[in-house]
């Protein structure tokens, strides 16, 4: 055993590069400038006290790294577990209707539907039923308004934005190792310069997890728990797979699936919501900036989880540091870091012209933010495009026997 792990210490080690360290960086930083606002917000509804608050991060940001590093190590491929961000935004209007220990209950509930999901192989059903242009669709119509966020972080801070922005662009001629890291590196020491960190707030504190016992959920099986698992399932697990798909691991959808259930239910009763298979922070991570040899970006997952892990165990300290950049910064580091991935999802989305329709409906979908029924864009892009696959499809199949007769 100790030299199993000993051996597999050394390859990782041999593997390791700064710019798959960077790219998981990268992809945590993505993590908690903007999604973790939404979970602040949606404990602020619930009335948490900053002692559950502290919590749900340690058990977000633990799970999301501990789940992350093992199924990147198991895989060899930068699997980046995350919380769910459109499961938080439903918290938002959900916890100032219910006990928390409710809300608790649903959440294993959802984790319980996802592992059934993962271990009976329904996942990987669905995914060879929806074809793989509209997934890609989805996934871009996703990663669309980090591209569109990135410029407008010039109107805001066009020194920041401007230093990151072209230091990209030289970079990607010069040096495209070091693409995201030497731009990071000097606009974080121009936001520096200029005033516009905020760090004064701050303190060091460790998080203590407190353990909340699950009450059965009853009406919010319908009202929570199942709209969870649908916006998790929908908005993250299948865009996550497609992530790393389209980034060429060849990664078992089911399992993967199953293993952030049984993580999301470990969590469960300090805080998580919902862990799942990360799809912006994947493509991050698995994109061509973390390193050009693909076989070698599973780092960027280790890299992540790790920086999780530790996020995790300071809480809400860690949670502020990343508060404090400003946010042209993380707007344009985001926008950046993905352009390569916006770029191989459009050109999945619409590479097919049976497709095409299709795709570019789950793309407006997706990237409109349209919300129905308590359920994201996301969900919807996939439904819109898939009805709309089907219709065409009759349609030709339709039209063909015409035809022929």
């Amino acid at each position: 055993m100790a030299e199993m792990f000993g051996g597999r210490a050394q390859r990782v080690w041999q593997d390791a590069s700064l710019s798959a360290v960077v790219a998981g960086a990268v992809a945590v930083v993505v993590s908690f400038a903007g999604p973790l606002t939404i979970v602040v917000q949606a404990a602020h509804a619930g009335g948490l006290d900053e002692a559950r608050l502290s919590s749900w991060i340690w058990a977000v940001a633990v799970g999301s790294g501990a789940t992350g590093f093992v199924l990147s190590l198991r895989y060899r491929a930068p699997v980046v577990a995350a919380w769910s961000t459109p499961g938080a935004a439903l918290l938002v209007t959900q916890l100032d209707t219910m006990p928390y220990a409710t809300a608790i209950g649903a959440y294993l509930a959802a984790a319980a539907l996802t592992v059934l999901v993962g271990v009976t192989g329904w996942f990987d059903a669905l995914m060879r039923r929806i074809p793989a242009a509209v997934v890609s669709a989805v996934l871009a119509g996703i990663l669309l308004r980090f591209g569109l966020d990135a410029l407008r972080a010039l109107q805001d801070s066009p020194a920041v934005a401007g230093v990151m922005l072209a230091g990209y662009v030289v970079c990607q001629r010069v040096a495209p190792r070091y693409a995201i890291a030497a731009p990071l590196a000097a606009a974080v020491a121009v936001a520096a310069v200029t005033g516009s960190l905020s760090l004064g707030g701050t303190r060091l504190s460790l998080a203590t997890p407190v353990l909340t016992a699950p009450a059965w959920p009853g009406e919010a099986l319908v009202s929570l728990a199942l709209p969870l698992f649908l916006v998790t399932m929908s908005a993250q697990n299948a865009p996550g797979v497609g992530a790393l798909r389209e980034a060429g691991y060849a990664v078992p959808s089911g399992p993967l699936v199953r293993d952030t259930g049984v993580a999301s239910a470990v969590f469960a009763p300090f805080g998580a919501h919902a862990l799942n298979l990360g799809a912006i922070t994947a493509a991050i991570c698995a994109g061509p900036d973390a390193h050009e040899d693909r076989a070698r970006r599973y780092v960027a997952g280790l890299s992540c989880g790790a920086l999780y892990v530790a996020v995790g165990l300071f809480g809400t300290t860690v949670a502020g540091l990343f508060a404090a950049l400003p946010p042209a910064l993380i707007s344009v580091a985001a926008g950046v870091a993905l352009l390569g991935a916006l770029g191989g999802s459009l050109s999945g989305a619409f590479n097919e012209a049976s497709n095409r329709t299709a795709a570019l409906v789950a793309f407006l979908t997706t990237a409109s933010g349209l919300t129905l029924l308590g359920l994201g864009a996301a969900f919807w892009g996939l439904v819109f495009g898939m009805v709309c696959r089907v219709v065409l499809r009759q349609t030709n199949s339709t039209e063909e026997r015409v035809r022929r007769e």
